[in-house]
């Protein structure tokens, strides 16, 4: 694998882990003054409602974009552009048909789903979802394509459109709902369907930035088809490949958030059944959803990014069968992840209550909670950037399979632990966060060990884990120092201590990064600005 393969690679994925970080900081500015408009009892039903819909779009949607990317990107590596259209075209009719079955069990069944997780109030979110699920199935085509092209910057434009629209109309609709309806008993239900509003109409936003960008682009697209192979593929063919690659990425998404939906259900109903009232059990799973999971998957983002940039590049590697650049790119991928993801599980560990408390500056009855299962749970970040990145190399492989049993097996193992830390001892939300450490501990762990059996790759344990867990280890200790250095001197500032705190994370971290080699001369060159990060560590 060349130098300048490997740098596109970082570009690409960086581009769309920015956008991806761009897009959560978005996320939790606008969810900030939302959360404090629905209140605790909105804020459930509002993360039961994404739970559900969450479960409709894994099953509709979800899966395209990787699907469409690794399929485009095997077309493009075998230069058949002609049959890489039609897997466009076939694609699109898929998303319509999956889309609408996702509209309707939502709209006709949002009425069902709110006996059945005993949340009242929850039919209205899931009924403005309901047309979401099938504007995103299509969305999902359009992103695919483009990334199957190596391009990622058309997507990461649409997230961040998405969710500034997104952003707006969500705190709007929701502000407004709650006004309209105070003084009715369904004030929490309105909140949270105007919340979802948001959704729908940033969706909506990004599919029409792809037609308009499609129709300006048409030219180039129709000129990109010369020159290939005039292998076509009949339809029969087409769809076979569309439906073998979209259902493994399906079962395997869907997993995750059964998995999620689950736990919902489970403690709903468990802690209802040991004398919490329904306002108390609401308050503490938008505590878990809102709070400690929102900060969570900030730092997951970038795994997200990366996966996406990186399934279509495997998967062009493994199609003309160059197994060595394959395990280069695996090599650098995973390092670059755990790079920012042990850190930063570090980071949210040490800082979790003072980022608490500046960013839900509200809600103070369970702010020491939210602290403590941040500090007991950020080791997730790790597990589950890992998870997702180890599962996308080995769709990239096609061995789609193998991660849907991995996560099968997590699963049952989850469920069987939550139901028992639940039922059987008191720790209440403190059982959700370690059944949220353990399911993508188990599934990265099985998913490294198949990667090493199928594609033969070797991990560098040292620099892609330990040395970076080292350096994380002396950043929280020095971060957390400075942290309670500054909140004496300044009494009860927390804005100012959390910032310089922040600021001398990265500074500490960089330092220790560089200094205990973690990463070569080379590799550093392969990053944006890696040229001025070479230059300031003088290597």
């Amino acid at each position: 694998m060349s130098s300048e393969q490997k740098k596109s690679l970082f570009v690409q994925g960086t581009i769309l882990a920015m956008a991806g970080i761009i897009t959560k900081i978005i996320g939790f500015v606008y969810r900030i003054p939302m959360a404090n408009i629905l209140g605790d009892q909105g804020n459930g039903i509002y993360s039961v409602a994404f739970g559900i819909y969450n479960i409709a779009l894994t099953l509709s949607s979800y899966s395209l974009p990787q699907a469409v990317s690794k399929l485009v990107a095997e077309k493009i590596a075998l230069k058949e552009y002609k049959n890489k259209m039609r897997i466009f075209s076939h694609a699109l009719i898929f998303a319509v048909i999956a889309g609408m079955a996702a509209f309707a069990l939502l709209w006709f069944g949002a009425g069902f789903l709110e006996g059945l997780y005993a949340r009242e109030g929850l039919a209205r979110p899931l009924k403005v979802l309901a047309p979401t699920a099938f504007i995103v199935a299509v969305l999902g085509v359009f992103r695919g394509f483009y990334q199957g092209h190596g391009s990622m910057t058309p997507t990461a434009i649409s997230q961040i459109l998405e969710q500034i629209v997104n952003a707006i109309v969500s705190i709007v609709a929701a502000y407004g709902l709650t006004r309209m309806y105070a003084d009715t008993g369904d004030v929490h239900s309105w909140a949270a369907a105007g919340g979802t509003m948001g959704t729908l109409c940033g969706a909506f936003t990004a599919l029409l930035f792809f037609f308009i960008l499609t129709v300006m682009q048409r030219k180039n697209i129709r000129r990109g088809l010369e020159g290939g192979l005039d292998k076509k593929d009949a339809n029969s063919i087409i769809y076979k490949a569309i439906f073998l690659t979209v259902i493994p990425i399906i079962l395997s998404q869907t997993i995750y958030q059964i998995g999620n939906t689950i736990d919902d259900l489970m403690f709903s109903n468990i802690m209802a059944s040991k004398g919490l009232s329904d306002a108390v059990v609401g308050s503490l799973q938008g505590v878990f959803n809102t709070q400690y999971i929102q900060l969570v998957n900030l730092p997951v983002a970038v795994a997200t990014a990366m996966a996406a940039s990186t399934l279509p590049a495997v998967s062009a590697a493994y199609i003309v069968g160059n197994i060595d650049e394959a395990n280069s790119k695996i090599n650098s991928i995973v390092k670059f992840n755990m790079a920012i993801a042990i850190p930063s599980a570090v980071g949210l560990a040490v800082l979790g209550l003072p980022i608490v408390t500046v960013l839900f500056p509200r809600l103070v009855d369970y702010r020491a909670m939210s602290a403590m299962l941040m500090a007991t749970g950020s080791s997730a970040v790790v597990f589950y950037a890992l998870s997702t990145i180890t599962t996308s190399i080995l769709q990239g492989s096609s061995h789609m399979r193998v991660p849907v049993i991995h996560s099968g097996i997590s699963l049952v193992i989850h469920i069987a632990l939550i139901y028992i830390l639940l039922e059987f001892t008191g720790l209440g939300v403190y059982g959700l966060i370690i059944g949220n450490v353990t399911f993508p501990l188990i599934v990265c762990t099985l998913n490294m060990r198949s990667i090493t059996k199928v594609t033969g790759h070797k991990w560098d344990w040292m620099k892609t884990f330990v040395r970076p867990a080292i350096a994380s280890a002396v950043m929280g200790a020095v971060t957390w120092g400075i942290y309670a250095l500054l909140s004496m001197l300044l009494g009860g500032n927390v804005v100012i201590p959390l910032l310089v705190s922040i600021i001398a994370a990265v500074v500490v971290y960089g330092f220790m990064i560089i200094r205990m080699h973690c990463f070569t001369k080379e590799e550093l060159l392969q990053f944006p600005l890696g040229g001025r990060i070479v230059r300031i560590a003088r290597m």
